[in-house]
This record gives structure tokens, sequence and C-alpha cells, in this order.
């Protein structure tokens, strides 16, 4: 799973989420909010979490399974954790390769005919600091 800060920086540069079922998230609240709810990760699910459309956007709402009072939050209050198979779909035909080195990942891309290279020891950080690329030379 990559890290909360990398899943910041996507969403940040761009990264949309259309939450689905098996999504996982935490939620980036307001200060007033306890931080120890923030540290928690959710899953999208329709027993317990599920994507809403309202009139405002998507809610992400909670069903009675959580143990402080919380009946939703908008889609601006979660940070997604992408997978890392959604990482490499996102990823789309600027990704190359994936090879285990000794001690870490190399995820492999190419953006217009260059070739560029990520490497971490969890594969699937080496797919978001790719993709985190791939936004930020798209904009």
């Amino acid at each position: 799973m990559i890290t909360r800060e990398l899943a910041v920086a996507l969403r940040d540069a761009g990264l949309a989420w259309h939450p689905a079922e098996g999504d996982r998230f935490q939620l980036d609240l307001p200060e007033e909010v306890e931080l120890e709810a923030e540290a928690e990760t959710f899953t999208v699910s329709e027993m317990t979490i599920e994507a809403r459309q309202t009139p405002s956007g998507t809610d992400l709402a909670f069903n009675g399974t959580t143990e402080w009072a919380l009946d939703a939050v908008t889609l601006a209050d979660a940070v997604w954790l992408p997978r890392e198979d959604q990482l490499r779909d996102l990823l789309r035909g600027t990704f190359r390769a994936l090879k285990r080195l000794e001690d870490t990942f190399r995820v492999e891309i190419e953006i217009a005919g260059v070739p560029l290279a990520f490497e971490h020891p969890d594969p699937s950080e080496a797919y978001g600091r790719a993709l985190l690329e791939l936004i930020s030379r798209s904009h």
C-alpha cells in the first residue's frame, strides 16, 4: 500500500478518484476532528462504507460500523490509497516494466520517448511515484 504522503501528493496533483468496491482510503478532516480517525484505513464496501452520489458530489456513507459518530464524509475529506494494480492501470501506455532488484523494485515508464525509472522496496510506492511524475508532466 502506498504511503499517505504519496496518496496526498497524487490527489493534490490532480488524480481523480471514483470510489469503487474494495477501494481503500483514509480521512483528511479538519483539525477539530480526532487525529485517530485519520490514521485508520477504510475500505469501500456495500455493507459498511458506500459511495453515494449526491447533488453536491460523492459522499462516503458509513453505515453504522464505526466506533465514533460519523455518518458520511465528502470525497474531498478522503485520501484514496490506490492498490498496486490500480496504479499500474493508471500508468496506461507509459508503463514498460516492473523489475525485481536485489533490495527494491523498479518501475519503468516512458513519457514522450523518454525512459524513466522509479525504485522503492514496495512496488506500489514505485508505481505511485511513476504515476505522480506522469501526472506532473501532463499539466
